[in-house]
């Protein structure tokens, strides 16, 4: 197993939506965040990956699981920890901890290396993940077959300048943002995500407008987000009730 990285907080009034749980998007960055942290820690920041090898970090799937969502003013703990890496793939894993040191979220996040001029995927190589002690298996960890979508319902959006992250494509939370926005605040206000599986097919190109659909079955959802006519993320998306 890899080495662990954590950082405690309180959550913030603007990292809460109208029921005062903390956004699920805003649970991804925090927790990016903190895989940032523990890099700069072991001295392969971004930044150096970036200027030693023009590499970034991308990720490609999330498979994330809901206890319940922490509520503004309440005290969480975000894990990190990097378990293990092959040819291709690094997998790491973010577990959120309430006051009670109880585990109320736990994500599952794919990443790849790729090269930042040619956008191409590029191997891993173990001398770059050595630092955080993360075992090499052979084994691939696969994401579910997303459906096509029937009836779905659609929504527009612009992508906008601060939308981009560094590296010049849209920051991997505002997907999420685009997924939950399209089924509208009546759903919201009464229900939660349990279980999200999200996969990045495709960069959404800055500046360019985004196509955000769905279809509901009950309690679950499936997702799409395109963009001149490719794909650029699929999502599954399974609800509860907020008591």
């Amino acid at each position: 197993m890899g080495l662990t990285y954590q950082m405690k907080m309180k959550i913030p009034f603007d990292m809460a939506d109208m029921n005062g749980h903390i956004k699920l998007p805003d649970v991804i960055l925090l927790s990016l965040q903190v895989s940032g942290l523990q890099s700069i820690d072991l001295g392969i920041s971004d930044k150096d990956m970036l200027e030693r090898c023009n590499l970034v970090w991308i990720i490609t799937d999330y498979d994330i699981d809901v206890v319940r969502l922490p509520k503004f003013g309440e005290e969480m703990t975000i894990e990190t920890e990097a378990l293990s890496y092959n040819r291709l793939f690094c997998y790491r894993r973010f577990t959120v901890f309430d006051e009670n040191d109880v585990a109320v979220i736990e994500m599952m996040a794919t990443f790849v290396l790729m090269d930042r001029d040619s956008r191409k995927v590029h191997a891993v190589e173990p001398k770059i993940v050595a630092p955080y002690e993360a075992e090499f298996s052979k084994k691939l960890i696969r994401g579910p077959k997303y459906p096509e979508l029937k009836d779905s319902i659609s929504k527009d959006y612009h992508v906008r300048f601060y939308d981009l992250d560094m590296n010049g494509h849209v920051n991997n939370s505002k997907y999420l943002d685009w997924i939950f926005e399209v089924v509208g605040a009546d759903f919201l206000m009464k229900h939660v995500p349990k279980k999200v599986h999200l996969k990045y097919v495709k960069e959404v190109r800055p500046g360019g407008q985004i196509t955000s659909s769905y279809d509901l079955n009950g309690l679950e959802s499936n997702h799409q987000i395109s963009s001149d006519g490719d794909t650029n993320a699929q999502a599954m998306v399974t609800w509860q009730e907020i008591s």
